[in-house]
């Protein structure tokens, strides 16, 4: 959708200097009034469009939440959260990489010696919340993806209404936006403790940088919203106009007043 304001020709400029002003106004005024009202046509064909594309919209917003919930897995499965970073003249022989449940070490030659947590409680309380947020994430995700499954237009199953259906994929697109909203939420609190320790003159432990599985876990999570929101868009069918109570609506009869010649008729 590309709207182009109306552009000044050379002509203009020199007849203007012939024109008297207030026909310069009152044509400038025909000119802008006319490239609104087009505007406003595009707009609302535009908006035509998408109403027609509906079923279109709500399955790739199903698509979309389906492939952020996989990559919200994935992120969380992914063991470079945070990688030990290498600055200054320092020669390290081993990397060190970590994640939400265990922390590896790999040496030169590629091979890396993993140790778990033992100890939940003994974690950083960032850490238990990111595990916290992204297991959340995840049951929201499975949820999402059952619920607007079944609530997407184009899947016919039993005797279910459009109403009902579009309540349903209303539902999983909630269930999918905070889904994305605890993964976003997890993977910016763990971004930022990495940051906080690496430019914190006074701390002395080893020194991280972001890792890959953060950057998933963004995208996954972005996706999520994303999708959710277009799933939202099927509210439109919940609601839909002109039913109130899922009765038609009252037809209001009126007598008309017979005239004379009528009366007239009847009696001859």
């Amino acid at each position: 959708l590309q709207l182009h304001p109306p552009k000044v020709s050379p002509l203009w400029t020199c007849c203007s200097y012939f024109l008297p002003s207030g026909f310069q106004q009152r044509l400038l005024q025909i000119v802008f009034s006319s490239w609104i009202s087009s505007c406003f046509l595009h707009f609302e064909r535009f908006f035509k469009n998408v109403a027609t594309m509906s079923t279109a919209v709500e399955a790739v917003g199903f698509v979309m939440c389906m492939i952020g919930f996989l990559i919200t897995g994935s992120a969380l499965a992914n063991d470079y959260w945070k990688i030990s970073t290498v600055s200054g003249s320092v020669i390290v022989s081993q990397r060190q990489f970590e994640n939400l449940w265990h922390a590896c070490a790999e040496n030169s030659a590629g091979i890396a010696n993993c140790r778990d947590f033992e100890s939940m409680l003994a974690l950083p309380v960032h850490v238990q919340a990111c595990r916290a947020l992204m297991i959340i994430s995840l049951l929201l995700g499975l949820g999402c993806m059952i619920v607007s499954l079944l609530g997407l237009k184009c899947i016919k199953i039993g005797s279910a209404t459009m109403e009902s259906k579009a309540k349903m994929a209303v539902t999983g697109g909630i269930m999918c936006i905070l889904g994305g909203l605890c993964c976003i939420i997890a993977c910016s609190w763990y971004g930022y403790q990495v940051v906080q320790e690496f430019y914190d003159p006074l701390y002395g432990g080893a020194k991280f940088e972001l890792g890959a599985g953060l950057y998933m876990g963004w995208a996954g999570g972005s996706l999520c919203i994303l999708g959710g929101s277009l799933l939202c868009s099927a509210c439109k069918r919940a609601s839909p106009a002109g039913k109130k109570g899922g009765y038609p609506a009252k037809k209001v009869y009126t007598a008309t007043a017979r005239t004379d010649t009528e009366t007239t008729r009847a009696y001859v």
